[in-house]
This record gives C-alpha cells, structure tokens and sequence, in this order.
C-alpha cells in the first residue's frame, strides 16, 4: 500500500461532535483531514482549496443543510460522501432515500450519548473512508 494519506474534509456544526470525529481520525494514520467546515455553505468556499477526496458531512446544519452540500458537491466537484448525522437512525427512511438521491454513497448514525466504545466508532468510521477513498463518483448535474 502507498504511504499516501486519504484527504477527509469534516462539515459539523456540532464543535463537540467535530472535536471527537477529528480525534478519531487523526489517532489514525491511513486518514488525513485536509479541512473542516460548521456549514454547508462555507464547506463549498473552502473545497476547490482542500481537494479532499471524501466528505464526512451532517444533514442538520444552519444555512445550507447537508442534503443541498451534497447536491452542491456533486455538481461541481463530486466526490465520495458519507453522511453522518442524527437524523439517519435505522427508522428515518425518508433521510436517508433523499440522502442518497442527492449522491451521498454511505449513511452513518451519529454515535449517540452514552455509547462510549470510541475504539469501535473509529474502526468503523475509517473502514467506510477506506471504502469510499476507493469508488469513482460522477458529477451529478443540479436539476
């Protein structure tokens, strides 16, 4: 395997949220974050710079939610997508549909109070960048 890191951009309102998906991903060396962002809308300012080549975002965010980031990223500079939000619990099926019409490849919950196996999360969490680092995207034409 090359040594080359995979470039993660991080979109999280949530300053807790983000501090704990930064920690779990800088503890592991395959993962590089080469940007992180509160909104959708400052997330598409800062992507053309960055060149991630997976984004990690949230649905609930203030000015541009995730769903019209992901329609936004996929037009203009598509690349794989994981969502990874509290609204995509197993039981939101109508978050989760529109998600993925909008060109998102993979849809995780956030981890919720309480759950404490960090170790779990991260290996989770990089296993689908890994997997998503790998899968070719096309553009996605904003209708």
């Amino acid at each position: 395997m090359s040594d080359s890191k995979i470039k993660v951009f991080l979109v999280e309102d949530s300053p807790v949220a983000l501090g704990l998906y930064k920690r779990l991903l800088q503890s592991c060396p395959e993962v590089e974050i080469v940007g992180t962002a509160s909104d959708g809308q400052q997330a598409l300012s800062l992507l053309p710079q960055a060149k991630p080549q997976v984004m990690v975002t949230d649905l609930h965010m203030p000015n541009m939610d995730g769903i019209e980031l992901i329609k936004q990223v996929m037009a203009n500079y598509p690349m794989p997508i994981l969502v990874l939000s509290n609204v995509v619990q197993k039981s939101d099926i109508d978050n989760r549909f529109e998600a993925m019409k909008a060109g998102a490849l993979e849809i995780m919950p956030k981890p919720q109070g309480g759950s404490s196996d960090g170790e779990a999360l991260q290996k989770n969490l990089v296993t689908k960048i890994k997997v998503l680092a790998n899968k070719k995207v096309v553009a996605k034409p904003l209708k």
